[in-house]
């Protein structure tokens, strides 16, 4: 099973190189590496010049934002499972890949999540937030559920037969992706109870009620423009469930 991870990427050469090296440090090499980036400015190009001879593809150009780069990594992508993992992400640990392809191969699975930290942006081995994903039951999504997007490792086959990422919506598109995947068209998931990627942080919360309302109107597009109509609490509760990750 060939793996491809995508790494997207703008002017972030302060975290890049933590990225490319949990990828090239994994245990598991049937993999894929492929670095979009969006035209940088800073050091990110000389990085990538330094690690080039394990990066099997790489562009550099402007774009239309991060969805649509994701969506030019998963054009190149000539795996059979495709990871997306952030400039600012690694994985915790060099084992991930190789726990990541023996529960797909196991379970036959489409796809596959985990769980994720959120650590502080220059200590890192602080965590902020806990992302516990817990077991996919048929409808979570109606109760606020998902997954990290991170985490999630999908199937190439299933990009091809339902579409990659919208590009209409400015930051809920993974999770319009997820709600098609997996509640629409009922793709079959399995989980890894690990907590396979650290996430760094920003400085101060932006969440903001303006903030919110804007990602909730984006959140019921995403169920309106795939035929589906959620709960009256589905949209309220997806923001609520993340208070739990503090604690």
């Amino acid at each position: 099973m060939k793996i491809s991870i995508i790494t997207i990427t703008y002017n972030s050469a302060a975290t890049l190189e933590q990225t490319i090296q949990s990828v090239i440090a994994q245990t598991y090499t049937n993999v894929e590496y492929i670095v979009v980036d969006g035209g940088s400015r800073d050091g990110t190009l000389t990085l990538v010049q330094k690690y080039r001879a394990h990066i099997h593809q790489f562009i550099s150009e402007t774009d239309k934002g991060l969805y649509d780069a994701l969506n030019k990594g998963i054009a190149l992508a000539t795996g059979d499972v495709v990871g997306i993992l952030h400039s600012d992400d690694f994985y915790t640990a060099a084992t991930v890949l190789e726990k990541v392809a023996f529960m797909l191969k196991q379970t036959q699975a489409d796809a596959l999540y985990a769980n994720l930290y959120y650590v502080d942006r220059q200590d890192t081995n602080r965590v902020i937030r806990q992302w516990n994903s817990g077991f996919y039951k048929p409808g979570a999504f109606l109760n606020g559920w998902m997954p990290p997007h991170p985490t999630f490792f999908v199937r190439k086959e299933c990009y091809q037969h339902y579409g990659n990422f919208n590009l209409s919506f400015k930051s809920a598109a993974d999770y319009e992706l997820m709600l098609r995947f997996i509640h629409k068209q009922g793709i079959k998931l399995c989980y890894l109870p690990e907590y396979i990627i650290k996430m760094r942080v920003g400085g101060l919360s932006n969440v903001t009620l303006k903030n919110r309302l804007r990602a909730n109107a984006e959140d019921r597009n995403a169920w309106r423009i795939n035929g589906l109509k959620p709960r009256f609490y589905t949209l309220w509760l997806k923001p609520l469930r993340k208070l739990f990750q503090f604690f």
